[in-house]
């Protein structure tokens, strides 16, 4: 019983994970490059700013609830969860370290002047967005497979 409580969560938090970045990535972002700079730098900003703690707990749910059932599992199960988890982890690392600091420099941005080279910069956050979106996204299939398997040959 504890596994499956578990199991809803991981796929509940890796699901929600990946339908955030992948909403962002497939609507966002291409929204970003279809309007005026000035527009796109202040949304940015009122978004990531709304978007932290959203995103940063669905990063910490479906890192932690991939680790427990890694844990609580045995075999394919716990090697799928664990590349859930570690892929959930490379989501994190990329925001982290790719993402948010190009945010903090948006930030800036929105209420000064961007510098040359910013349409360079703004292509490096689109690039880490993908990666983070393609990772979560991996790490739920998994969570599903894992789900699926575990419910195979069984009536309910």
């Amino acid at each position: 019983m504890k596994t499956r409580l578990v199991a809803g969560l991981a796929l509940l938090s890796t699901g929600l994970l990946a339908g955030a970045f992948g909403y962002g990535a497939t609507n966002v972002a291409t929204t970003f490059n279809a309007v005026p700079l000035d527009v796109r730098l202040t949304f940015h900003s009122a978004l990531m700013q709304m978007n932290g703690p959203v995103m940063q707990t669905a990063m910490a749910l479906a890192v932690l609830s991939s680790l427990v059932l890694a844990v609580l599992t045995r075999g394919a199960p716990r090697l799928l969860a664990g590349a859930a988890c570690g892929l959930a982890v490379v989501s994190f690392l990329v925001t982290r370290f790719g993402n948010v600091p190009i945010n903090q420099k948006i930030k800036v941005w929105a209420v000064t002047t961007p510098p040359p080279d910013h349409a360079a910069i703004l292509q490096r956050w689109e690039n880490f967005n993908i990666v983070r979106t393609v990772t979560a996204l991996v790490a739920f299939l998994l969570i599903i497979t894992l789900v699926m398997r575990s419910f195979r040959g069984s009536d309910h």
